[in-house]
């Protein structure tokens, strides 16, 4: 599972529906896994994606092993990432890896005896946050079509936005608003593979207060600094927007807010208690997603 456009529109309502169907009847789903092992190899620091998927694994009654840096691990020794995997997948029934060179979990892919998933690649792809964001927004709005899909903070290495754009390009009625800095604008491939090449319309803007009446999803991203080479563009952009209950007052009662976290100050605490704010429960939807897509992988029924 290294990129979402590898799953069908039907695949991933099969996910979504698996997920539901966990949310609804857990102790049914206690024991899926029993005798099974996840190894987690995190070259790349994270804490809800690699606890998530340990607590989506024992939650099937799994177990899990791995590391959390590359420094605790024999790549500080200068293994390669083949070879790495080639050997954990002999210890292990499936394996999720995140790593901060693009295509390293493709690799993986190609050398692992077991099942591998990206859990994030540099600024490439993170297709188990998509899931994560597909279930949430399918929760909350009930469906994927005739949404219009704002996305905010840093569009061009935000990995998240580039999988859910990819992700959401296949619904009809979908509509897009990006929304962020020149210097951080979605970068010309995604749009032009993504939503040119399909007709989506879309606009582009730097001014949140602006497009919010418009729309049905709001996306907030922060700005990362470990993608920048140069901190002092990232200080001089990382507060371009700031998410507080004064602009959110144009926004539609059935508006909902989404970000695949951490933020640092992109959106207030004060929007915390707002209904709208979904961010904490898609925080949940990701465990139940990835149990969903554990059983897939392992073709567990």
């Amino acid at each position: 599972m290294i990129d979402i456009l590898e799953l069908s529109e039907q695949e991933i309502m099969e996910l979504v529906n698996t997920a539901c169907d966990i949310i609804d009847h857990p102790a049914e789903y206690a024991h899926k896994c029993d005798g099974r092992i996840l190894a987690t190899l995190f070259f790349e620091p994270s804490t809800r994606t690699r606890l998530s998927f340990e607590s989506a694994m024992l939650s099937l009654g799994g177990q899990v092993l791995g590391f959390s840096e590359a420094k605790s691990s024999s790549a500080a020794k200068g293994e390669s990432v083949a070879d790495t995997v080639r050997t954990v997948s002999c210890y292990s029934d499936i394996i999720a890896m995140r790593h901060p060179k693009e295509g390293a979990p493709l690799v993986a892919s190609m050398h692992s005896l077991v099942p591998v998933i990206n859990a994030g690649d540099g600024g490439h792809n993170h297709p188990t946050q998509t899931l994560t964001d597909l279930l949430t927004i399918h929760r909350e709005m009930g469906r994927f079509e005739n949404l219009t899909v704002g996305l905010c903070g840093d569009l061009k290495f935000g990995r998240t936005v580039h999988s859910l754009v990819s992700a959401m390009s296949r619904y009809p009625g979908v509509r897009f608003v990006l929304i962020s800095p020149e210097e951080l604008k979605l970068p010309r491939y995604v749009k032009e593979q993504y939503i040119k090449a399909k007709n989506i319309p879309y606009t582009q803007s730097t001014d949140l207060e602006t497009v919010m009446p418009e729309l049905d999803i709001l996306y907030m991203t922060r700005v990362q600094r470990e993608r920048f080479f140069n901190e002092e563009d990232y200080l001089r952009l990382k507060d371009s927007y700031i998410l507080t209950p004064d602009k959110l007052k144009g926004a539609k009662e059935a508006l909902r807010i989404l970000h695949p976290l951490p933020r640092v100050n992109e959106i207030s605490v004060a929007v915390d208690d707002d209904p709208r704010a979904c961010y904490f429960k898609q925080v949940q939807y990701g465990k139940y997603i990835r149990m969903a897509l554990i059983l897939k992988l392992l073709e567990i029924k």
